[in-house]
């Protein structure tokens, strides 16, 4: 190489690769023998003689560290090698000492980071280093390195830390914590200096405090974040899946530690650490606020039982562990309200109305989610945070759906159900939309959001329980348009309408055969009035299996099919009658008389149906030419669309006229007084521009609009 680059000439015809690879290994050369200048400098000085020093050397040191072998190197694979140590760099005996811990510590911090650094060799040498270690100084430190080089052999956003490396980095984490429970003298925290002294470790006197530069939390953070996306990359219908899920219990116990160890910390020894307790609490509630109730309770008593019994919450005492599950969230959402303003307070309190709508309280979950007025906000949050609100507004409306509140559920419901992108908003998949560009760079971002399958919601009920609730609020909705034109405009649930449409426009149709199929061949059953079928077709989807007590949401739905079945009727049926006994309708839809009678003076005192109760005949009287009939409305249909072919004439007439000055004027104050605000061109929008060309308007001619939605253009008096 030396050659190469004396040679001036030869290097300049050099091609590029060859050129830059020359450059690269001068460049390796170079920082290699910086570290080794002193013995290259001798070496330059005196070749033979600095060849046989080094033999010489090797020849006493052998024999002498024999004997002393376990404590010059106590890895247990050199045991059993006769009298052999392990060789450094240089051809020189490495020792593990406790004298040597800091020394050896410095050089592997110092090459953190760089390349060609073999990150397995360096953990090698600081198991070796954690088993010589004596004091709890040392340990602390060795710990502290350690576990941070295992997480450092992770690098990239595909690929997760292994099993193997992530069990010795919890089991390290807790003998950490051990150490420092026994050591109260040496506390972790972000803010400590570092000691700078290797030969005169600290020897802090009774009472005094030694700060160790390092964070609990971190490692903790880290921890759970390693354990997610190993979750993320497994398959998860498979045993190994299931395997992986069981560390969630030994991390839980270890989140729990750090918080009590930071407790003590904040009470104790009067350290601030509440930005670092704030922390830990919501990595607890990340692990609970989804689970059920004896899921909670069970994880609590393990977890508390491998605590030593000498240790306990201020915040969320050892007698608690055993109560309610709702009373542990509302203690630590509490904490975090109290003691938080940041966007950990935000998803507390989303996690706290996840887990009461989890557990059937409705009313408590809505009054919650009102009044943090979140919805006005949530737009600016950060897209882990817009995503539990996704999944706890989702949650709501399922807890609504339970309960019977078919209105509250659908609105719950509408805003994520609604868009076509389920999947991305609750990150549970990523959902590529058609001619949508997507970047590389967002597409992993997309993954990485993703969450574990445990904590997924199954969207084939969530799609079902929306698609109920639409076409029992729809079907009635779609029936008084009968008679009401101005309610086609009130769409309550587009997805719907559109799947009813296509469904209808289908020549065959077929058995159900999935969920959506189920719930359309209901609706149009409900929609011709019969309900016995509708219902029994709701009742045949599988997927309310999953739901808790599944024979009691069957029944709710069956008689809110006969309720929106009865309400259908009167839609559909009221323009043909003069007057309808009670008892009739009571048997057609097998509901008691009260229920009738309720649901019609419910619909009257609405102005749903233009009625009269007689509660003496107990019938209804309805009263005539207050609601339009079919034929009225296609009359209406009919009129508006010739009013609109009639006004399109006039203007196609008036463009291949407009070299006639009086024709033109003429037809453009007509557009003037017949704009009927839809038009296009001259004389449209009301007539404004009818106005500005065609001079003032009359007075004699009058535009008007009836309310029930009449478009018929304007009508001369």
């Amino acid at each position: 190489m030396n050659d190469t680059v004396k040679d001036k000439v030869a290097a300049k015809k050099m091609n590029a690769a060859n050129a830059r690879a020359l450059n690269a290994i001068k460049q390796k050369v170079k920082r290699n023998n910086r570290t080794y200048e002193t013995e290259i400098e001798a070496f330059r000085k005196d070749k033979d003689g600095f060849m046989v020093e080094e033999e010489v050397l090797e020849s006493v040191q052998v024999p002498k560290k024999g004997p002393k072998s376990p404590l010059q190197n106590v890895a247990p694979e050199n045991d059993d090698d006769d009298g052999f140590s392990t060789v450094g760099r240089g051809g020189k005996t490495l020792s593990y000492t406790p004298e040597s811990i800091f020394k050896h510590l410095r050089v592997i911090i110092e090459s953190r980071g760089k390349k060609n650094t073999d990150r397995g060799e360096q953990i090698r040498v600081m198991e070796k280093l954690l088993e010589v270690a004596q004091t709890s100084y040392q340990k602390i430190k060795v710990l502290l390195a350690l576990i941070s080089t295992r997480f450092d052999l992770t690098t990239g956003s595909q690929s997760y830390m292994s099993v193997e490396q992530w069990k010795a980095a919890e089991k390290e984490f807790n003998v950490l914590i051990n150490t420092l429970e026994a050591s109260p003298q040496f506390v972790v925290v972000e803010s400590a200096e570092e000691w700078d002294d290797e030969e005169r470790p600290p020897q802090p006197e009774e009472g005094e405090i030694f700060k160790v530069p390092g964070s609990i939390v971190s490692i903790v953070d880290r921890l759970d974040d390693e354990l997610t996306r190993s979750l993320q990359h497994i398959d998860p219908h498979t045993t190994e899946y299931i395997e992986r899920l069981s560390d969630e219990g030994t991390l839980y116990t270890s989140i729990l530690r750090s918080q009590l160890y930071l407790e003590r910390l904040h009470s104790k020894q009067g350290i601030p650490s509440d930005e670092s307790l704030n922390r830990v609490i919501m990595r607890r509630l990340d692990h609970v606020y989804f689970k059920p109730e004896q899921v909670i309770t069970t994880g609590e008593d393990k977890a508390w039982k491998a605590i030593p019994t000498t240790l306990d919450s201020i915040i969320s005492p050892r007698s608690k562990a055993t109560g309610l599950a709702s009373e542990l969230l509302h203690v630590l959402c509490t904490y975090l309200y109290q003691h938080d303003a940041t966007v950990l307070r935000t998803r507390a309190m989303l996690c706290h109305i996840y887990h009461y709508a989890l557990h059937n309280q409705f009313y408590k979950a809505r009054d919650m989610l009102l009044m943090s007025h979140l919805q006005e906000t949530i737009h600016v949050a950060d897209v882990s945070t817009q995503i539990l609100y996704n999944r706890t507004l989702v949650q709501v409306g399922l807890c609504a759906f339970r309960a019977g509140l078919i209105y509250e559920a659908q609105t719950a419901m509408q805003e994520i159900c609604g868009t076509g992108r389920l999947k991305e908003l609750l990150a549970q998949g990523v959902q590529i939309q058609r001619y949508m560009q997507v970047t590389p760079e967002q597409e992993r971002l997309e993954r990485q959001r993703q969450l574990p399958f445990h904590q997924h919601i199954n969207l084939e009920l969530l799609e079902c329980a929306y698609l109920t609730c639409s076409m029992l609020l729809e079907i009635p909705a779609l029936a008084a348009t009968g008679s009401s034109p101005d309610v086609r405009k009130r769409v309550i649930s587009k997805t719907f309408r559109r799947m009813l449409e296509y469904h209808e426009r289908q020549i065959f149709t077929g058995p159900p055969e999935n969920t959506r199929d189920h719930v359309m061949q209901a609706a149009k059953a409900l929609a011709a009035g019969e309900w016995k079928k509708s219902s029994e077709l709701i009742h045949a989807i599988k997927i309310w299996d999953l739901l808790p007590d599944p024979q009691k949401i069957k029944d709710m739905l069956s008689e809110k099919i006969q309720e929106e079945g009865l309400r259908t009727y009167l839609f559909t049926y009221a323009p043909f009658y003069d007057t309808l006994s009670l008892d009739r309708l009571t048997e057609m839809f097998d509901l008691p008389n009260r229920k009738v009678a309720a649901l019609v003076s419910k619909m009257i005192a609405h102005e749903e149906i233009a009625a009269a109760l007689d509660q003496v005949n107990n019938a209804i009287i309805f009263r005539k030419g207050v609601e339009l009939s079919r034929l009225q409305t296609l009359a209406l249909t009919l009129a508006d669309k010739a009013s609109g072919l009639t006004e399109m004439n006039e203007r196609y007439l008036e463009q291949k006229t407009q070299g006639q000055g009086g024709f033109q004027e003429g037809g453009a104050q007509r557009g003037g007084t017949r704009g009927r605000g839809r038009g296009r061109g001259r004389g449209g929008r009301g007539g404004r521009e009818g106005d500005r060309e065609g001079g003032q308007r009359p007075q004699k001619n009058v535009q008007f609009q009836q309310q029930s939605g009449f478009h018929g253009g304007a009508m001369k008096t």
